[in-house]
């Protein structure tokens, strides 16, 4: 597969990770309970924004670059790494798989970012490498929350 069909399809993935978190987001938003509801209903909102930033971006490069985003809940899911919440998480597991989500795709956005500088697309590494940093920050947090860090 050529260098840009690559960087493509890494582009691609992440437009449909967002969109998945964006829903799993949106659930953990209007389903958290218990005496962590206030800030963890601020914060899941906060992030299922972010999200939507992300995929509106991504798809919007992905489209400069003649690409194709993915722009059904059908093709994100078969494309996507984030899986979709099951509806049964507690509130504990709602914030420990947004972390780990985070963290896998900051791990993938490590390979793309290394993909798009190869090909010469700066601009593509540095909006990966923007996206990275939110979600280092986001990880920390996350953890910080779940007396993990």
């Amino acid at each position: 597969m050529a260098e840009n069909d690559q960087l493509l399809e890494l582009l691609n993935k992440q437009v449909a990770n967002w969109t998945v978190l964006y829903t799993k987001l949106h659930n953990y938003h209007w389903y958290v309970k218990g005496p962590q509801f206030l800030s963890l209903h601020a914060k899941f909102e906060e992030l299922y924004d972010l999200a939507n930033e992300y995929i509106d971006e991504l798809a919007e490069r992905l489209l400069a670059l003649n690409g194709n985003p993915v722009a059904t809940l059908k093709e994100s899911l078969a494309t996507a790494s984030v899986q979709e919440a099951s509806g049964r998480e507690s509130t504990e597991e709602m914030v420990q798989a947004v972390a780990n989500d985070f963290a896998m795709i900051a791990k993938e956005l490590e390979e793309a970012i290394g993909l798009a500088s190869n090909a010469g697309d700066d601009a593509t590494a540095d909006m990966f490498i923007g996206i990275q940093e939110t979600l280092d920050k986001n990880i920390w947090m996350l953890n910080a929350f779940l007396g993990r860090r």
